[in-house]
This record gives structure tokens, sequence and C-alpha cells, in this order.
């Protein structure tokens, strides 16, 4: 078993869309929900090899019970810490080039 930890969990939200103008209205193509993290992508890339591993790190709100639970219905056992606030989530736009707006960590009252 291979546990793996990622301090920052993420929700990454993909936008594909033909092209983007800033200051008008875009249409997108195509949008893809994903959990994100260097952990949770080590996790999920052991678990496409068929290696087991676990998931660890800290969650928070209705965006880290996403991430928990699409990574079990792929076969990645999780031990998340559940903390105050939510699971950030990080907007990728794809049209010609890539764009990312990563939103801030996490934070917590617990932390301080």
């Amino acid at each position: 078993m291979i546990y793996t930890l990622t301090l920052n969990p993420s929700v990454d939200y993909i936008i594909e869309a033909d092209e983007i103008q800033l200051g008008s209205l875009n249409r997108s193509s195509k949008e893809t929900k994903l959990p994100g993290g260097k952990g949770i992508n080590v996790s999920r890339v052991l678990r496409s090899l068929g290696v087991e591993s676990k998931a660890t790190g800290f969650i928070g709100g209705f965006t880290g019970k996403y991430v928990e639970e699409f990574l079990n219905q792929e076969g990645v056992q999780t031990r998340f810490v559940n903390v105050e606030g939510d699971t950030r989530i990080n907007v990728k736009l794809k049209a010609g080039t890539e764009t990312e707006i990563n939103a801030a960590a996490l934070k917590s009252q617990n932390w301080q």
C-alpha cells in the first residue's frame, strides 16, 4: 500500500472553447471536473496501473466531498482530514493556449 499526501487538493474545472474573448460572453464546447493535486494525481495513476494506494490530505466543504467521492468511485482509497472551509476550485481555460486560474489554498481556523 502506498500512501499519498496532498496538502492542498483541488477540483480542477477544465473549460474548453474555440476562443476566449475577454470582456465578452464566451461559450464552452466542453467542460470537465477532476480532483487535483500532486498526491491525488499519483494515486489516480497508481490505480490505473493496478497498484493500491490511499490518498490522504486535508479537504473541506462540498468540493472536498466531491474529491473524495470521485476518488472512491474510481477505486482509490481515501483517508482525508476534514477541515473548515471549501477545497479550492482551479479553473483551466483551453482555447488554443491554456490559461490557469488557481484559487487560494484552503485555510482553516484550526491551523492558526
